[in-house]
């Protein structure tokens, strides 16, 4: 992806099913699980480039003995094995001090020595990151601040297990504001702004409502004190408690908490916007935000891995059973198709398959841009995610000249002539010529970056094949989207007209990026898109500027109403143009300026149809469409609209509408 774009988290979870003896008996280590959680951090590494948070939870600790606990750093995606290196440090540091302590005691009184490393009750009970319930989150931050404090796990104490309470999540909800005016007005004094604080809040009254209600039945009942806490533990209905705490979230949403007792609970939105995985055995419970991280991590087949079904919550009691059970009526399937074009990791075979034909898709719109002259046009793409979708693509170029050659053979046996010197030229002269043409010799990810700084970094980790490309040709460049075109104006066609091709085109695997996300994705100032700012140019040099001020009317009409009313009024800015008037303006506005090179530039999106054909009917295509799985979205493009129009950056959700 060419565009500066951040998306959703990335979770993990391990719940061990065994005692930590357990796993030490059978020669896989006291820390089997915390290995475990680094292992599946590391594989989702692609997922997360804002900071790191780890969580562990201890089940059955004596009273006075803390049992929650968390780490959060803000180093990078590709440094997570420094947060696991650290806690290993005080791993070791603990285990030399007890070891010099317990070598002491034997020479003093003769006890037997043991150390540290070999004796998994002391690990769990001296090491912080000894337990059995693990959580890890890999934090792309697409709302609220980006310093430590913002990083999950998000955490509420109290000195009953049963109300203390750990949250983390790949989401964003559509109506903070909303959910913080809620807890206003029942008397709550919410500090902080973000979804993250509200759904920890939430949830964390309605445990609080659940916990006082069963303490009251218990100790009226005659139960004594110090037993309360484990018939609470056994009684406590957590699928209740999600249930009235996402009566009113709009969003798309995994969620993973764990509440001190050791219950661990994990769900997903009512559209299935988010993803979640998750595979069970007799010995432990892993859940990730990709299937391919358990496969790989665990060397699980694929059927092995279970995904959450959408309005769905997945309960693990402290005794370790689980239960997967409705929490809120499911809606209409819609997972994010970005999960598909770009984020998830490519390996896994359902989305290679996917991206492949997003490629493949694309050639009928290629082949009439070229008029089929194949002799002088070069293929390549925009490293590296785009790199399936381009192997797709040259299969169905190769497809597309096998039938030309095909019906050219039928042809001449149907005359009873053979023509070898035609033959010669449809084989041999007029094949697509692929091309390695942008090579990026830095490791690094360069959309991570602030956009203040991304030009000269772009210009620095991209490089060329020189010779390859003559000025007779047309240069193809498989990219998997365009959202703000700004890297491509400012870097990436500059250096690949170092090449000096006739044209330029660039080939987006998904479709135009029209309408801001709200559900997870740093897609959320409509101003900043390319295709809308295309519309806005387009309506402007047509004198059709009152187009701009009626939608501002409408939206402000719109937001006037209840969400669930709501539609999109934005739609209006694109209804004068075709997609390919759009296309050509964005070519334009993309083409560098005081540039040597004097070729022209064309840029060819996939079709929202073409989309569906190579995804599935059901996958998500709202920044593209306009059509928004939940009522929030409607707010949201409404409220986006009126920001741009009044000159406010920033994103149309998690504050009031108007």
């Amino acid at each position: 992806m060419s565009d500066p774009i951040k998306h959703e988290c990335g979770i993990a979870v391990v719940r061990l099913k065994k005692p930590l003896s357990y796993f030490h008996d059978t020669g896989r280590g006291a820390l089997h699980g915390f290995n475990i959680l680094q292992a599946l951090m590391t594989k989702q590494r692609n997922r997360g480039q804002d900071g790191v948070g780890v969580g562990c939870t201890k089940l059955g600790m004596p009273p006075g003995m803390p049992y929650m606990f968390r780490v959060r750093s803000m180093v990078s995606a590709e440094r997570i094995g420094e947060v696991f290196e650290e806690e290993m440090k005080e791993f070791k540091r603990i285990g030399r001090r007890i070891d010099k302590e317990r070598k002491q005691e034997r020479n003093e009184i003769g006890t037997e020595f043991v150390p540290f490393d070999e004796d998994p009750v002391a690990i769990k009970r001296e090491f912080e990151m000894a337990g059995e319930v693990y959580i890890g989150h890999l934090r792309y931050g697409t709302s609220g601040d980006f310093g430590k404090g913002s990083l999950h796990p998000y955490l509420r104490r109290s000195t009953w297990p049963t109300r203390s309470l750990m949250v983390m999540g790949n989401f964003n909800l559509t109506n903070t504001a909303e959910l913080n005016e809620v807890m206003r007005k029942r008397g709550q004094h919410p500090v902080f702004g973000t979804d993250t604080q509200s759904v920890l809040e939430e949830i964390g009254f309605q445990l609080d409502e659940a916990h006082t209600e069963l303490y009251h039945k218990l100790r009226d009942a005659g139960i004594p004190g110090d037993k309360i806490p484990e018939h609470i533990s056994a009684m406590l209905d957590v699928p209740t408690v999600i249930r009235k705490s996402a009566q009113l979230w709009d969003g798309g949403y995994t969620i993973v908490g764990t509440i001190g007792n050791g219950d661990l609970f994990f769900m997903r939105d009512p559209n299935g916007i988010r993803p979640c995985f998750y595979y069970e055995d007799d010995e432990l419970l892993v859940v990730a935000s990709e299937r391919v991280a358990l496969m790989s991590v665990l060397e699980l087949e694929h059927e092995q891995v279970k995904e959450l079904p959408p309005a769905h919550v997945a309960v693990m009691k402290a005794c370790g059973t689980l239960k997967i059970s409705e929490f809120t009526p499911t809606r209409p399937y819609k997972p994010c198709s970005f999960e598909r074009i770009y984020f998830s990791r490519g390996n896994d075979a359902e989305i290679y398959q996917q991206r492949k034909r997003l490629g493949e898709t694309l050639v009928p719109q290629l082949i009439e841009a070229i008029d089929n002259d194949f002799g002088h046009t070069v293929l390549s793409f925009i490293p590296n995610t785009a790199e399936t979708a381009y192997f797709g693509f040259l299969d169905g170029l190769r497809k597309s000249r096998r039938d030309v050659v095909k019906a050219a053979l039928v042809e001449m046996m149907k005359k009873g002539e053979f023509d070898e010197e035609k033959l010669d030229e449809l084989v041999l002269h007029n094949w697509p010529r692929a091309e390695k043409i942008a090579l990026k010799d830095i490791k690094m990810r360069t959309f991570i970056a602030q956009e203040d700084g991304r030009d000269k970094l772009v210009s620095s980790v991209y490089d060329v094949t020189y010779g390859v490309v003559s000025e007779k040709d047309n240069l193809v460049v498989i990219d998997d989207s365009i959202v703000r075109g700004t890297t491509l104006r400012t870097s990436l066609l500059r250096i690949l007209a170092r090449t000096h091709p006739k044209r330029i085109i660039i080939v987006s695997t998904s479709p135009q990026i029209r309408y801001p996300d709200c559900y997870g994705i740093d897609m959320a100032e409509l101003g900043k898109f390319i295709a809308f700012q295309a519309a806005i140019a387009l309506l402007k040099e047509r004198g059709m500027s009152k187009v701009v001020d009626d939608t501002y009317q409408a939206c402000l009409r719109e937001l006037g109403k209840p969400k669930e009313q709501m539609q999109n009024a934005v739609k209006a800015i694109y209804e004068p143009f075709t997609d390919e008037e759009i296309s050509r303006k964005v070519a334009e506005l993309v083409t560098p300026e005081n540039s040597t090179w004097k070729g022209n530039v064309e840029v060819i999106y996939q079709t929202i149809p073409d989309l569906h054909r190579a995804l599935g009917e059901e996958f998500g295509d709202w920044y593209f469409s306009g059509n928004y799985p939940t009522p929030g979205g409607f707010a949201v493009v409404n409220k986006s609209f009126v920001n741009f129009y009044r000159g406010k950056g920033g994103r149309g959700y998690g504050e009031t509408l108007l």
